[in-house]
């Protein structure tokens, strides 16, 4: 009866609420115009959706140092967030929102601006993955290069605390938003600082070098290109790369079984695996030597830069023969991997540098060279046309060229293999020489089945949790010295200093038992057995300049061919360049192979019209010979500043 009693007179108690306290007629908790306590902020970030020529807008970002008059822009378009890259932190102070990279732009009072490119998170239209600029692949009104125009132009129109200056800056597939703004700019924009950028992705830049296919590029398109903001990761069946790109087959084999196949980019790139005129026709390097120079440009290029190696130093090259003043195109080459010049310089791996290069780069060059064009009244910039980090030696240079012309020019030098497996600068006379009894050649058998792997396994996923992927290409290379499918040379210890300055290029006089074969060729230094100062030195393999060239492109990267069995073949291939001293005690090293899995697709050593779409059967072992006789004598071409007086010590 108790319980009764107290059960009518709690429904007696909620009859009697009143209608004014019913949910529906309770207020919400949310404001309907809630005003940020913000008056203390060091900057005002506002977001605007720019109309571009077509009518599609796009969402941009404008952070605004608070107070600012007269102030430069500094614009970045990327497909990877605006408010992303705007809100790195949730503070009142503009150095905390913006990305580290942007520390010398902010204590310039700089108004910085990121722009979501078309289709990409908050802005409208169709996203197409390095979508071409205007020509015989996009026939339509619209390009990167109209809309960086249309969105500078309405800019300087409606930021009242600007100057009507504009820098842009971009690294990667934002340096390729840099490259492309720069086939039509707007008179307004009068810098540009496109950092590692994509301007060529089949010649040596993210997703092909010298003809092989660079597989761990599916993880970005995965994620990039299956939602409108960031996509999952691509996802794995195992821990190590190795197994999981070998399991799967040829590279349309896994993008079939990963579901990468309904992307748009890759299968673009599956029907066109030699450099054809659908490659011509989007390669920037090509383009923009074709166009004027209108826009002072300064190039920044990582020594090790395990993604777009290629793109900031081609460009340079392509256009630097039209900066018939002097003012127009710089570059920097930095001891960094990519987007170094962005973080902090200190060290890559295992190797140190002398202090954080990042941070000189960035307040030491950058920021002079931006002030010089886009803040009123700023003194001109003490820049030389090239500065180039010198590793070995851990040093800035500045040059007037690059490569450098006199007197630090370089002397294109064979360095030769030897028998023995050693190397020297004396062209072989014979190979018996020294070996009586020896064949003129080296050889091994390269088998699909255990390819090389270009790392130590296990081999973590591009973006997997722990992964070193910035770091690979400064990784320590006897982990593969000992194999019997890798031919290694070496010199004995040096005695003098050997410096290089430009591009080594690769010299083989080869011959396979197949009819295609891949050579992976790198460039070493070899520490001495003790290194005091790091203990973890001793002896370690730095590459200084490594590649690979798919052998059906050893006449025509447009028209390959199959290779005649047996049949000595040269093949000659242009390494990325290098700044280095080999020093006193280290030696020089020179490693090939044929396979650098799974970065790069395997070679089936099958000749077939389409490598993507081999099959199981077409991978077969093959047994590849190296020649180092006096007519056939294969070696490295060092760009040597110093050349030595003598052949190193045996």
């Amino acid at each position: 009866m108790r319980k009764l009693t107290g059960c009518v007179l709690a429904l007696g108690l909620f009859a009697g609420v009143s209608p004014a306290m019913t949910a529906a007629a309770q207020p919400s908790d949310i404001p309907e115009h809630f005003q940020p306590a913000n008056a203390s902020f060091d900057y005002v970030k506002r977001e605007a959706m720019i109309p571009m020529r077509d009518g599609v807008k796009l969402h941009t970002v404008i952070v605004v140092p608070k107070g600012a008059k007269n102030a430069p822009i500094l614009l970045t378009r990327t497909p990877y967030g605006a408010n992303t890259e705007t809100s790195h932190a949730q503070s009142p102070h503009m150095r905390a929102i913006l990305p580290v990279g942007d520390d010398y732009a902010v204590e310039a009072g700089y108004i910085r601006v990121y722009q979501d490119v078309r289709g990409k998170y908050g802005s409208e239209g169709a996203y197409i993955n390095e979508r071409p600029l205007r020509g015989p692949l996009n026939t339509g009104p619209i390009d990167h290069a109209t809309d960086a125009f249309d969105t500078i132009d309405w800019l300087v129109k409606n930021t009242p605390e600007s100057n009507g200056k504009v820098g842009m800056i971009g690294v990667s597939y934002d340096g390729m938003m840099v490259l492309m703004a720069l086939a039509d700019p707007h008179p307004a924009l009068k810098a540009a600082v496109p950092i590692n950028p994509v301007a060529n992705t089949w010649k040596n830049d993210d997703d092909f070098h010298g003809g092989a296919f660079r597989l761990v590029g599916y993880d970005y398109y995965y994620t990039q290109d299956t939602e409108r903001a960031e996509g999952t990761d691509l996802w794995r069946p195992g821990y190590d790369d190795y197994d999981t790109f070998l399991a799967a087959g040829s590279a349309g084999d896994f993008m079939q079984r990963y579901g990468v196949s309904q992307l748009g980019y890759p299968r673009r790139m599956a029907d066109h695996p030699a450099y054809d005129a659908f490659w011509h026709a989007q390669a920037l390097d090509e383009i923009l030597a074709a166009r004027p120079l209108k826009t002072p440009t300064l190039y920044v290029s990582s020594l090790w830069d395990q993604e777009d190696i290629y793109g900031a130093l081609a460009t340079y090259l392509a256009t630097k023969p039209k900066d018939t003043t002097g003012e127009m195109d710089y570059l920097v080459l930095g001891p960094w991997s990519h987007g170094g010049a962005l973080r902090d310089g200190s060290e890559l791996g295992e190797i140190k540098f002398d202090g954080d290069t990042g941070y000189k780069f960035r307040h030491d060059i950058l920021l002079p060279w931006l002030n010089q064009r886009l803040k009123d009244g700023a003194p001109k910039a003490d820049t030389p046309p090239v500065l180039a980090y010198e590793t070995g030696v851990d040093k800035w240079r500045a040059y007037n060229a690059w490569p450098p012309t006199a007197p630090a020019a370089p002397t294109p030098t064979p360095l030769y293999l030897e028998a023995g497996f050693r190397l020297g600068f004396e062209k072989p006379r014979t190979s018996a020489a020294l070996f009586p009894g020896q064949p003129g050649f080296d050889d091994y058998i390269s088998d699909p089945a255990k390819p090389v792997p270009y790392r130590l396994r296990p081999i973590r996923p591009t973006y997997a949790e722990g992964s070193t992927w910035r770091e690979w290409l400064v990784d320590d290379q006897r982990l593969f010295s000992d194999r019997t499918d890798v031919l290694t040379y070496q010199t004995e210890p040096l005695t003098q200093p050997v410096e290089i300055a430009g591009a080594p290029v690769a010299n083989l006089y080869a011959s396979t038992t197949g009819t295609d074969v891949d050579f992976v060729v790198k460039l070493i230094d070899v520490y001495p057995d003790e290194e005091p100062a790091n203990s973890k030195l001793g002896g370690y393999q730095l590459a200084v300049s490594m590649d690979i060239l798919r052998g059906r492109y050893r006449k025509s990267f447009e028209k390959p061919e199959p290779i005649p069995p047996g049949r000595i073949e040269p093949y000659r291939f242009v390494l990325p360049t290098a700044h280095h001293v080999f020093r006193p005690g280290h030696r020089i090293m020179v490693q090939i192979q044929s396979s650098w899995f799974p970065l790069y697709d395997r070679n089936p050593q099958t000749y077939v019209s389409n490598i993507f779409f081999a099959k199981p059967a077409d991978y077969r072992k093959s047994t590849e010979r190296i020649y180092r006789t006096a007519g056939e004598a294969s070696y490295v071409e060092l760009p040597l500043v110093t050349a030595p007086a003598q052949a190193p010590a045996r």
